[in-house]
This record gives structure tokens, sequence and C-alpha cells, in this order.
């Protein structure tokens, strides 16, 4: 099978360099793809473009959450600002935070993940019950109770890391999303006043 190539050089339709616009697009089109954010309505994103946005936020939200709660905040909100980026599109507030929520949940999954290998493989349990015992004083929990004591240990059985997991993956999930919301609403472009 032979494939003939005409001899104009660029198909009518095709740009012929980045950049440049072939005579057959028009001065409106031309105009719309130089606008900077464009708004989506609904219900859908590109899901590949998401999930990178997610990926990448995730794991700069590692070292973001340093900053204790706002830092899981801020990367709800990253995972709205790498999307825009890349798509050119800022979701609505809705799409934002289900972005959001999901850097929340891939950030705090990389850090638990992080925390139980130190914990079993680096043998820092001793470490991690004396971090939670200072976190409870601070607090103004009686961490010399015998009660509270057994808690923290029983923290540190797989029953007890799964329940802090996922109870901590909630927590994770709610301040992102409230971050991706927030990126939404503060970067939608802005209608000019006439």
């Amino acid at each position: 099978m032979q494939v003939e190539i005409p001899e104009t050089g660029v198909v009518a339709g095709l740009n012929p360099a980045p950049g440049e616009y072939s005579p057959e697009i028009s001065a409106e089109t031309r105009l719309a793809s130089s606008q900077p954010y464009h708004t989506v309505s609904g219900r859908t994103m590109d899901r590949s473009t998401a999930v990178r946005a997610a990926l990448m936020a995730g794991a700069l939200g590692v070292f973001i959450q340093m900053i204790p709660l706002l830092g899981i905040v801020l990367t709800g909100a990253l995972a709205v600002f790498f999307y825009r980026r890349e798509s050119r599109i800022v979701p609505p507030a809705t799409l934002g935070s289900r972005l959001g929520g999901a850097a929340g949940v891939v950030a705090f999954a990389i850090k638990a993940v992080l925390i139980t290998i130190r914990i079993f493989v680096f043998h820092a349990r001793q470490e991690y019950i004396d971090f939670l015992t200072r976190f409870a004083h601070t607090v103004g929990a009686n961490a010399a109770d015998p009660d509270f004591q057994t808690g923290i240990r029983g923290l540190l059985t797989p029953s007890g890391l799964a329940i802090t997991f996922l109870f901590g993956m909630m927590i994770a999930a709610v301040l992102a999303s409230v971050g991706g919301a927030l990126a939404s609403w503060f970067l939608r472009p802005r209608k000019p006043s006439p």
C-alpha cells in the first residue's frame, strides 16, 4: 500500500511549525487559543493530567507536611496548581477538591510507608512511643497513665497501624480537599469589570 504525499509541503489544516497557524484556522480560533487559562464546567477532567498532578503534589507534599496541618492543605492546592499549569484549565472547586484530596492521600501514604519502614526495619519503635508520649504531654494528656501507655503500644500492632493509617488518610484527604477547593477558587480567571 502506497500513500501519496502532496507537493504543497503543508497539508491543509495542519500547523507548519509550532506557533504558526495554517491558513484554514480562523482569527477567532487564534484569539481563543491565546487565552491563558480557561475554566471547565461540569464533572470532567483530563484523568492522565490529574493523576500526574496528584502524584507530583503528593511527592512534594511529603516534605511540605513538615508544616503541621497547613502543609497538607498546601499539598492539595499544589495539585490544582500543577493541573492548571499542564492543562491550561482551572478546574471548578468541586473537581479541585477531588484533585487536592487525591494528592493528600498520596502524600500521606508515602509518609506512612516511610514511618512504618523506620519503625520496623530500623527498630525505632521506642523513639515513636517517646514521640507520642511527648506529644500527648504537650496537648495536656496524662502520659503516665497505664491505660494511655497500653493504648500507645496498641497503636504499634498491625491492626493498630491499619486503624491509624485509615484515620490519618481520611484527615489528610479532607484537609487537602479544602486546599484544592481554595486553590481552584483563587486561581480561576476573574471577569474583567466593565
